[in-house]
């Protein structure tokens, strides 16, 4: 009798994500753009309210802190974990927030300070009571690097409403620094190479935000037919917010990528390879 040969099936994620890796770089920056562009168009189709976009961005990023206070209370360790990157959001929170109550208080002002308390908590954790586990010497990122730029563009790309050239240039000054905020926590998991659960889905929660911000003015313009760039101003400051937003959503969109493959893979710790940041 002769025994039938079995065959195994292979999971066709894994096969697609096998054959992504495989592709030449060129390639990979090609799927990801139609990829991004797939996303919009089913966006656009399911969710008919596009501001909604903006507060499901918040509520992920506030989802991603809780995740980080989950692990800082029960593992009592903020191994991996930027304590600048931490800093830099807190400070452009502190800047959208002043900007928000004298230009335009709504329910985002709100969301904004849940997020801002829950960020200093990380913060006040990290630089005193888990000092001990804090990986100073990996999170060796200059913050200079990125604060003086984005304060020196808002001097001149700002929005050009009838506020005080202060509040404008304030206004400027957070959404570029919120755009280049997570470069210190990528920097940390680069050099360790090894990222924990917890910290992964943070970043993660971090990526999602980012995308559902960035769809959000994307729609916002299609939806108005690009009246919505001459309502946030003139000359060169309704295009450096599309761009802002869109550096956030691909700065971390090799990230995402490797998280994916990771959980699919059934990995609980996400190595990261050479490169990534």
């Amino acid at each position: 009798m002769v025994t039938p040969i079995r065959t195994s099936k292979r999971n066709p994620i894994t096969v697609l994500v096998g054959w992504v890796r495989r592709q030449p770089p060129k390639v990979k920056a090609f799927l990801a753009v139609v990829t991004g562009m797939a996303s919009l168009v089913f966006l656009k189709f399911v969710v008919h309210d596009h501001d909604n976009l903006f507060v499901a961005s918040e509520a992920c990023h506030a989802l991603g802190i809780c995740v980080l206070i989950y692990k800082l209370m029960k593992e009592k360790n903020c191994a991996g974990l930027s304590l600048k990157s931490q800093e830099l959001t807190a400070m452009f929170l502190a800047v959208r927030l002043y900007c928000s109550y004298v230009m335009e208080y709504d329910i985002h002002t709100l969301l904004d300070s849940a997020t801002l308390i829950t960020t200093l908590w990380v913060i006040y954790m990290i630089r005193f009571k888990l000092t001990l586990s804090y990986m100073e010497d990996k999170d060796n990122f200059a913050t200079y690097y990125v604060v003086v730029p984005c304060l020196a563009l808002a001097f001149l790309v700002h929005p050009s409403t009838s506020h005080s050239i202060i509040h404008r240039i304030a206004w400027a000054f957070c959404v570029y620094l919120e755009a280049v905020s997570v470069l210190p926590q990528l920097q940390v998991m680069q050099n360790t190479k090894i990222v924990e659960p917890f910290t992964a889905h943070y970043v993660f929660a971090l990526g999602i935000a980012r995308f559902l911000n960035c769809a959000h003015w994307v729609l916002q313009v299609v939806d108005t037919r690009g009246r919505l760039l001459t309502a946030l101003g003139y000359a060169f400051w309704p295009p450096m917010v599309l761009i802002a937003e869109i550096v956030q959503t691909f700065i971390l969109a090799d990230f995402c990528y490797y998280y994916v493959k990771s959980v699919f893979g059934g990995q609980l710790v996400l190595r990261l390879p050479s490169g990534v940041v």
